[in-house]
């Protein structure tokens, strides 16, 4: 990764940090060359004060640290983008972001990280686990199953019982999802293809 420093007068580069589970943007700083190395160094994000005039690395003082997931350069090389993952509030002034904002990831982005656990039981397959036990029995077991949770589901409904009919209903995505990876997609392909049908 090479970065240009000396693009803006004062060789500092915009550091934008970004929360690498709900995606908010948390807060803007500036780094020099050395903030950038000590950042790599001890994965926690150290910025240049520009009021301080030296390093200054988040959380130092409050413990509420920027602990690096990714680092990345933008195309003209003179911009970071570093994913973390915060310990508590980011702002100084005791909110979550320097824009007030609440952290907190939707509800629907679960359904991607229920996906990634279940990619990872796939490429593991850890004794003991259910969805292991799923991708050994194959496709027949597991069509089995959506279609058991489909049916469970309808019932849940028809019976206005909400309680089960969200349960079973959470049965069936996972079991879809499981489907899903067997097969060799994710989640994301059918919301692709919803997409491509509201167009």
């Amino acid at each position: 990764m090479t970065l240009n420093f000396q693009k803006l007068n004062n060789n500092l580069i915009p550091a934008i940090i970004q929360d690498a589970t709900t995606n908010k943007v948390l807060m803007l700083g500036f780094m020099n060359e050395e903030a950038y190395e000590k950042t790599k160094q001890e994965r926690k994000v150290t910025f240049y004060s520009r009021t301080k005039e030296r390093l200054w690395t988040k959380g130092e003082e409050s413990g509420n640290f920027l602990n690096v997931v990714s680092m990345a350069v933008d195309c003209d090389d003179d911009t970071l983008l570093i994913k973390v993952n915060p310990v508590g509030p980011v702002c100084h002034k005791g909110t979550d972001t320097c824009w007030g904002e609440e952290n907190t990831s939707d509800d629907i982005q679960f359904l991607k990280t229920l996906q990634d656990f279940i990619d990872k039981r796939k490429e593991e397959m850890p004794e003991g686990s259910y969805t292991t036990k799923l991708f050994t029995k194959g496709v027949r077991t597991i069509t089995q199953k959506v279609g058991e949770e489909a049916i469970e589901t309808v019932i849940g409904a028809m019976a206005n019982d909400d309680e089960n009919f969200l349960y079973e209903g959470a049965d069936l995505l996972y079991h879809l999802i499981v489907l899903l990876t067997h097969k060799g997609y994710r989640i994301e392909d059918l919301a692709r293809e919803l997409m491509s049908r509201h167009k």
